[in-house]
């Protein structure tokens, strides 16, 4: 470890060099947090939620890292919207199957994160995924459309994955197996606006959100705990990645008014614009909350159709 500038230090993930802030979370505590310390940091609502998820350490693809990374201070956006079969199914791999809301209509989304304390420091993240029906499902049930529907237990595959930082990029990337690149990104989430702003490689804007943010309902820690399951291969195998979310505050719209997403040019709108979407049909806003994202583990899945 060396000081790459007064405010940052250089460390070694896996044999790839990356610099955090000095003084940050992963500079102090390498993915093993003090949670009271922690629970003092006037961003941050409680750490409860996170004392009973115990980190284990395993080797990865960037070496001997602890599990679950924990994000103790999150905000989230996410447009959910219809999209034809057809296009989705030419944008997944053949092992996996678009969930469907209805024969030959399924479900993308574009997503927003702003992580304001976590144990990889401050980052913001976007994506472009597609709800996916579970990797080894039999016949999917209708509590499966439903939990999907509610964003409340997901299964996607993501196609775009652009993170703020460097850390972000080659956990994510080279550890996860997801898409991601380093890029800059604005992201501010509160309870009357939702922005966001995702620059392509030009400087331009690859893709972009203004928004009011719908009424918020606050929530007790743990009575609301959702799941995403995501699906990467990681050398050729397929992994699954299971993020759990801990809602304190989030709401939902189901209609289009005061939502603008302008598509520019960029790998994000250009993965949108493949899977032709038709129109939103939720959006839903999370002005507080917080996650648990686990390390990928090797899953097994079904070829389409059978």
């Amino acid at each position: 470890m060396s000081s790459a500038q007064n405010d940052t230090v250089t460390m070694d993930l896996g044999g790839r060099k990356v610099t955090v802030p000095k003084g940050g979370l992963y500079d102090r505590y390498r993915m093993a947090p003090d949670l009271d310390a922690i629970a003092r940091d006037p961003r941050v609502s409680g750490v409860d939620f996170f004392r009973k998820l115990p980190k284990v350490k395993v080797d990865s693809p960037i070496g001997p890292t602890l599990t679950p990374n924990f994000y103790y201070a999150i905000s989230t956006a996410r447009l959910t919207m219809l999209a034809p079969s057809g296009a989705i199914r030419a944008r997944l791999p053949e092992e996996l199957s678009p969930l469907e809301v209805v024969p030959g209509i399924g479900l993308v989304s574009v997503m927003f994160f702003r992580y304001d304390v976590c144990d990889i420091d401050f980052y913001t993240e976007a994506a472009v995924g597609i709800a996916v029906k579970p990797a080894r499902h039999g016949k999917l049930g209708f509590f499966d459309l439903v939990s999907g529907l509610k964003n409340e237990h997901l299964h996607s595959y993501v196609l775009s994955l652009p993170v703020s930082t460097e850390i972000a990029q080659v956990r994510g990337h080279h550890g996860y197996g997801f898409p991601k690149w380093v890029t800059g990104m604005e992201v501010g989430i509160d309870r009357h606006r939702t922005t966001a702003r995702v620059t392509n490689d030009a400087g331009g804007v690859d893709l972009s959100l203004l928004a009011n943010t719908p009424a918020q309902r606050s929530c007790a820690s743990g009575e609301r705990v959702g799941s995403l399951t995501s699906y990467t291969t990681i050398d050729g195998a397929w992994h699954s990645t299971l993020n759990q979310t801990n809602v304190l505050s989030a709401g939902t719209t189901h209609g289009t008014s005061g939502i603008t997403l302008r598509l520019g040019e960029g790998r994000m709108s250009d993965d949108l614009r493949s899977l032709r979407p038709k129109r939103t049909i939720r959006f839903d806003v999370m002005t507080q909350g917080q996650a648990a994202l686990h390390m990928p583990v090797p899953t097994s899945v079904q070829s389409r159709g059978k």
